[in-house]
């Protein structure tokens, strides 16, 4: 499917104009060529440079090792001098803030690299849960249940049924800040995920576990959502692959997201189940 696509979309771009090494080139209205504007990428990531390669962008992650590795694209225009980095064994490295742009093998500072600034915005609200509160809140039932012993059972039930779609906790329910006080089965809202028979699995559900409980409908199993992820992976350029149970979702890391491999994917599988997550964002980009 990967070649079948770029060979397409050279042809297209080839029948407008070409140059005579087979490069596509733009035209404005008058027919003459100009210079399209590369699109401008920007990242937060480890740049790491080891005894066998220059400075890369470690864009699928980094082993826990000292020093560490990882394998990534080069960087073109990198200077540690003006930088503060480790170094050790003789690997450097360091978590940076880069822009540049990303010509498909190589990405080119456009800018002077900056200390790291992470997108701390992920809140507790991820694993909200879906079912309204009851009238007298989220409480436990049935104290004699509302055990570690009780949730398990829950969870092993849950996770041995044919349509099972996911589950997780919800404690923002739980006063505690301490992390000894987290996890108590008695102040979390047990969320468990379906595909249908919802009262069923309910009924099920409560006569194993007495604290709070929400079952929610889902439009795939958890095994459809793996199989999904495992399949996209196999056919893509990607970093990696996880599936958010929560949202019903398969999330697919590629290093710059192609809206034509998208639209491909929103066909086979439909739309909004398949997401590409691009470790390079845009930041700005030629019409």
């Amino acid at each position: 499917m990967r070649h079948l696509r770029w060979l397409l979309v050279a042809v297209t771009l080839c029948v407008t104009a070409c140059a005579d090494d087979g490069t596509p080139v733009a035209t404005d209205d008058d027919g003459d060529t100009t210079t399209p504007t590369a699109a401008v990428y920007t990242t937060t990531a480890t740049v790491l440079e080891g005894p066998d390669h220059g400075p890369q962008l470690c864009l699928a992650g980094v082993a826990e090792s000292y020093p560490p590795q990882c394998s990534g694209p080069d960087i073109v225009g990198w200077d540690w001098s003006a930088l503060e980095a480790e170094s050790a064994s003789g690997t450097t490295w360091g978590d940076f803030t880069v822009v540049g742009t990303w010509d498909g093998d190589t990405f080119t500072l456009t800018e002077a690299p900056t200390d790291a600034v992470y997108d701390d915005t992920a809140t507790t609200d991820d694993l909200a849960t879906p079912c309204d509160e009851p009238a007298d809140g989220w409480r436990v039932v049935d104290a004699a249940t509302a055990t570690d012993e009780g949730q398990q059972a829950a969870v092993a039930y849950a996770q041995a049924q044919p349509d099972f779609a996911g589950l997780w906790v919800d404690q923002s329910i739980n006063p505690s800040s301490d992390e000894l006080g987290l996890n108590d089965p008695t102040k979390l809202v047990l969320n468990v995920r379906f595909t249908g028979d919802l009262d069923r699995h309910e009924t099920a559900l409560r006569s194993r576990f007495g604290g709070a409980l929400c079952v929610s409908e889902a439009e795939r199993t958890e095994a459809e959502l793996r199989t999904i992820q495992a399949e996209v992976f196999a056919s893509v350029d990607a970093l990696s692959a996880s599936t958010d149970i929560v949202r019903g979702v398969v999330e697919i890391g590629v290093v710059v997201v192609d809206p034509s491999v998208q639209a491909e994917l929103d066909e086979t599988h439909g739309p909004g189940v398949v997401e590409l997550v691009g470790a390079l964002r845009p930041i700005s980009e030629q019409p």
